[in-house]
């Protein structure tokens, strides 16, 4: 298989070397990742820890402090265009809620076995959603940027990430994932092949486009594997429903499984996905795994001690499989005691775990804490 990154450009290539002890030779320093170059920083939802996430803003800031790739998760409209939203509800960032003449599209829809009561992006154009304007989603973060910024389609994201790499010289890639495909194909919205639509008009549905395609869900990259023939790079994402008092990961509903295997009655969880015979199966329709981060470094729920890390990262990458881990986050309360507050060390200790890519709110603490 071909290394996963090689096919980026020299932006994100490592030209540290070290010296040998006993001679003059030159040795170039190599990480412990899948094809020995530096770990990527995704800048999760843009530079989502300064300013409203999934606004062309928040990524151009992300990309003005280095990132290597942006982060899209993607919902449809009612007229069947991708836009940039963490969920199809639209309550928790965005000030939908708060416009008068929306006030009769609030509605509650079933999403993953969840019943939500909420303004769905499925439920408006895009000439509507552009007049709602996204705010910060977290009430410890800045608020001052509230109601100031558009929500973008993922074709001007697109646009934005060809344009940023020409004007600062390097490959700036994008990480769109499909947000609860299960229940966009159920309301007659064809998530998937609408990304694969915009990819090939960008010309980057291929395997050496500056493309990772992220899902929860499993019948949709194998899909766009084997049905659409596409050789996008695909990621399958690992969750949990929590951590219980022992450092065991809890599956239970909603978080436990793929939704898509909830609907077939695949009774496989997360967990089992993480097994040997779980990575072999992955390793049929996809480049990488995307896992939570507990998957890699475990800790009791109790009080958060830190447990020995498993040994995930080594097992995906005997099977060719990158690892990407999500999410890094400065705040103190995200962080593990053993930290102690520094959220410097929890990157350290994943990138000498040999970690490919980290999802982060943070790009500029990822990038600085990079060996």
């Amino acid at each position: 298989m071909k290394p996963l990154l090689s096919l980026f450009t020299a932006a994100l290539l490592l030209g540290a070397c070290a010296c040998q002890d006993d001679d003059d030779t030159a040795n170039t320093v190599k990480y412990k990742t899948l094809d020995g170059r530096a770990p990527l920083v995704v800048a999760h939802r843009g530079a989502s820890g300064l300013l409203p996430e999934h606004t062309l803003e928040a990524y151009q800031r992300a990309i003005d402090l280095g990132a290597d790739f942006i982060e899209q998760d993607l919902v449809l409209t009612k007229d069947q265009v991708l836009i940039c939203r963490h969920e199809p509800m639209l309550s928790g960032t965005t000030n939908v809620a708060d416009l008068p003449q929306f006030a009769s599209r609030k509605t509650t829809k079933m999403v993953d076995g969840v019943p939500y009561t909420d303004w769905f992006a499925s439920d408006f154009t895009l000439t509507e959603i552009k007049t709602i304007r996204a705010k910060q989603a977290l009430a410890d973060r800045p608020q001052q940027y509230n109601g100031l910024y558009a929500i973008p389609s993922f074709e001007e994201v697109i646009e934005l990430a060809k344009a940023q790499a020409t004007v600062k010289g390097r490959t700036i890639g994008i990480y769109p994932e499909t947000k609860h495909p299960t229940f966009h194909e159920s309301q007659g919205l064809p998530l998937t092949s609408k990304l694969l639509d915009a990819l090939t008009a960008a010309g980057w549905n291929n395997e050496a486009a500056p493309v990772y395609v992220q899902s929860f869900e499993v019948a949709n990259l194998r899909a766009i594997r084997n049905q659409y023939k596409s050789t996008v790079k695909l990621i399958q994402l690992y969750d949990a429903y929590d951590v219980d008092a022992n450092g065991q990961l809890e599956m239970t509903a909603p978080n436990g499984q793929p939704y898509d295997f909830v609907v077939a009655g695949d009774k496989r969880t997360y967990n089992d996905l993480a097994t040997d015979a779980g990575l072999d199966f992955v390793k049929t329709y996809a480049n990488g795994i995307g896992p939570w981060k507990p998957f890699i470094q475990p800790y009791k729920a109790t009080d958060k001690t830190k447990l020995p890390a498993t040994t995930l990262i080594e097992r995906a990458h005997q099977r060719g499989l990158a690892v990407h881990a999500y999410t890094f986050r400065d705040e103190a309360r995200y962080l593990l005691p053993a930290y102690q507050g520094d959220p410097t060390a929890e990157y350290k200790e994943f990138y000498a775990l040999g970690l490919d890519g980290v999802f982060t709110d943070y790009t500029a603490t990822a990038i600085a804490a990079r060996p």
